[in-house]
């Protein structure tokens, strides 16, 4: 959530920056609760002013004989408006902080300006995509021909886009979970934390999924709980209404979660196989530190996530968000995106975002400088590391062989029993 007072002050600022992203920012609805809730402020200290007052000249004219019941009965009414005043003001107060939910964060000045994904700015490659001399296959038909991954059945247990993985298949995704997992906490020094798969509605606030974004998530009948859509709302919501001391930070945190998606604006874009479902797993990277520090550690925790795609030898590429294209929370955003030869193009792998202090005052999160200083909002950051369905969907692409084999990278190899391949499917 934006600060209320640097809103107020930067008005027409922040009605630019927000233009940047395509969103609107109603300014005059904006200006309308400011001048009404200046009205009740000055009214209400008009009103406590005139009591004291009265208050003050109520004993003397007692003692000297007259006569105060019209005063005593003028600041009874008094004190009923001031009440009224008071919950008039709270009203307001509360549809500010309502206005403000619904306002999406500004953008980093580092940030390109764009009006769609077209405009994103790439800033570096990694690898090269390999030569085929054969007919390149999908995951789906090479999984299916693996008897790896199995979507038919997934469909009956449950419904579309949704997976069942057998075997090798699922092997590969348990081995990717550790795999992330060892090398984010034993190499990048980040704390592995095993948080609730469902959440509360304040988590979701937190993070700023709630309540533009209800729409894409899964809520539970019958209890105030969702499923998480990303570890980000669990883990970022672990310091909710806390003051961190800074010698504690940065304080970086890895979690493995399930994730669940209604995938509501999903309509156009690509949903064949594992690319784009309502439940899947993923390795989460969440960091705080201090505002002076979040810039430097969005490019540490981008390079943390792009060491696994290095280590598993996969071609990708980094790109800058532009304005049009962030996401509602962050003010700065890298896209990390693997190559898939299938598509012949590279597709989102990961996202990795500096909110600033967005979340944190949604969700309350401070921290007390050195020498006992007034608390300040942390600077909050979050990206995968990574998608593991993406990730398997890479790996089986790229490693596939002709005779319909898929190879797997060196590093991956002792997370598989020493498996250098997932043998070719026999044939009858």
């Amino acid at each position: 959530m934006l600060d209320l007072k640097y809103v107020r002050d930067n008005l027409d600022r922040v009605q630019e920056k927000i233009g940047q992203r395509g969103s609107g920012f109603d300014g005059d609805a904006f200006a309308a609760l400011e001048n009404r809730r200046r009205e009740l402020i000055v009214r209400s200290e008009e009103l406590r002013a005139l009591r004291n007052r009265v208050s003050q000249e109520i004993p003397r004219r007692k003692k000297a004989g007259e006569d105060v019941t019209a005063q005593i009965a003028e600041m009874k009414d008094v004190g009923e408006t001031i009440k009224s005043l008071e919950e008039g003001l709270a009203a307001v107060d509360q549809e500010l902080q309502d206005f403000l939910l619904q306002v999406p964060n500004l953008p980093d000045d580092t940030v390109p300006p764009g009006r769609s994904e077209e405009d994103n700015v790439e800033v570096r490659r990694w690898g090269t995509p390999r030569d085929f001399d054969f007919p390149v296959q999908d995951h789906v038909d090479l999984g299916a021909a693996l008897n790896i991954l199995d979507l038919d059945r997934a469909a009956k247990i449950t419904g579309a886009r949704f997976a069942v993985y057998r075997g090798a298949g699922a092997r590969l995704e348990r081995a990717l979970i550790n795999f992330m997992l060892d090398i984010q906490t034993r190499e990048k020094g980040y704390l592995e934390v095993m948080p609730p798969f469902m959440v509360n509605a304040e988590s979701l606030v937190g993070t700023g999924n709630l309540p533009k974004f209800e729409d894409d998530l899964f809520r539970i009948q019958n209890w105030p709980f969702y499923l998480v859509p990303t570890a980000e709302v669990p883990v970022t919501n672990f310091y909710r209404d806390e003051i961190i001391e800074e010698a504690d930070l940065p304080i970086r945190l890895a979690a493995f979660t399930p994730c669940f998606r209604s995938e509501a604006g999903s309509y156009g874009k690509l949903t064949r196989g594992l690319i784009r479902q309502h439940q899947f797993n993923k390795v989460e990277l969440v960091k705080f530190c201090r505002p002076e520090d979040s810039m430097a550690e969005l490019e540490s925790l981008t390079a943390d996530a792009e060491t696994i795609l290095q280590r598993l030898q996969l071609p990708y590429r980094v790109v800058t968000l532009c304005t049009a294209d962030l996401g509602f929370s962050s003010a700065k955003t890298y896209d990390i995106e693997v190559w898939l030869p299938s598509q012949q193009r590279y597709v989102e792998i990961s996202s990795c975002s500096n909110f600033k202090d967005f979340q944190a005052r949604r969700a309350g999160i401070r921290y007390r400088p050195a020498g006992q200083g007034k608390p300040r909002y942390v600077h909050t950051l979050n990206g995968s590391g990574l998608a593991i369905g993406r990730t398997w969907v890479a790996l089986v692409e790229n490693g596939q062989n002709a005779d319909g084999s898929i190879t797997l990278p060196e590093a991956l190899r002792p997370f598989m029993d020493g498996e250098i391949q997932i043998p070719a499917p026999t044939r009858s």
